[in-house]
């Protein structure tokens, strides 16, 4: 593959949001790999895509909610593997992520898990430096997680940052059940939005929104929500939801009058993150 022309956008558009903060005077986040993966991944790129995607302007709302959201993530990761030195963290729709390398500098247990074409050419640009398993594989597929169980059945986290909202709710479901019958004594962090979200007017504000923000039409609609969060509780056995995080609880917000609505729930509870245990 020579350009990223099959390759998600959503996952570009990502990785820039975090290079853009983790080069701001006072970073929320580091990201010294991230930077170097989007430098040379520039070149790879066709000139239409570098305008539509490399050179536009993003908000820095959009850049600080995607960097707060990472260092988030990053933090679970790094909490349970502290708690569990043998355990293993799987990122699931990894993208162009580089959370491996923001969590220790010490090696770890880590899996990727992205579409082949994804693993392919992040396995190219970021060859020299990475010394972790990735599978390329649909999160849709099941294949990876026999392939996961293979490995290790108990102590797992299985982190879905911007996922699960753009895939099919039947098959979201599919994976907490599936996930739920085969790992025990494990944790699941992912990202949700309100069902209200995913159809009817506010879906198609969503839409117009995301594809104004983005620039993009990839990732601009979401499929799959909830009302709340013990609702996934009934997607298979023994799931216990045990934390929920917004965006606007975190005090590096940008702008600061955002975190003014943590204690609204209809806008707190629009997109946030949900942990929820594998009993």
């Amino acid at each position: 593959m020579n350009t990223l022309s099959d390759v998600s956008e959503t996952a570009l558009i990502t990785l820039r949001c975090r290079v853009i903060e983790a080069e701001r005077k006072n970073p929320v986040i580091e990201d010294r790999i991230g930077r170097e993966c989007l430098n040379r991944i520039k070149p790879l790129l066709s000139s239409e895509v570098r305008n539509r995607i490399m050179n536009r302007k993003l908000s820095a709302s959009l850049t600080r909610h995607i960097a707060l959201r990472s260092r988030k993530y990053d933090e679970y990761a790094r909490t349970f593997i502290k708690e569990h030195p043998d355990g293993m963290v799987i990122s699931l729709g990894c993208g162009f992520d580089t959370r491996y390398w923001r969590v220790s500098e010490k090696s770890w247990n880590y899996v990727e898990i992205d579409l082949p074409e994804v693993i392919t050419m992040k396995k190219k640009i970021l060859n020299d430096v990475i010394d972790y398993k990735m599978i390329g594989s649909s999160v849709l597929e099941e294949a990876w997680i026999t392939q996961i169980a293979s490995m290790q059945k108990e102590h797992l986290l299985f982190l879905a940052e911007g996922l699960f909202m753009y895939l099919p709710k039947t098959e979201v479901t599919n994976i907490f059940k599936r996930l739920s019958e085969t790992f025990s004594s494990s944790q699941i962090v992912f990202e949700i939005v309100n069902e209200r979200f995913t159809k009817g007017i506010w879906k198609k504000i969503v839409e117009m929104k995301l594809k104004r923000n983005l620039g993009t039409t990839a990732g601009s609609s979401y499929t799959c929500g909830v009302k709340k969060a013990t609702d996934i509780e009934a997607y298979g056995k023994n799931i216990k939801v045990v934390e929920e995080w917004s965006y606007f609880e975190d005090e590096d917000i940008q702008p600061r009058i955002l975190r003014l609505f943590r204690h609204s729930k209809f806008l707190s509870k629009t997109q946030w993150t949900i942990k929820a245990l594998l009993i």
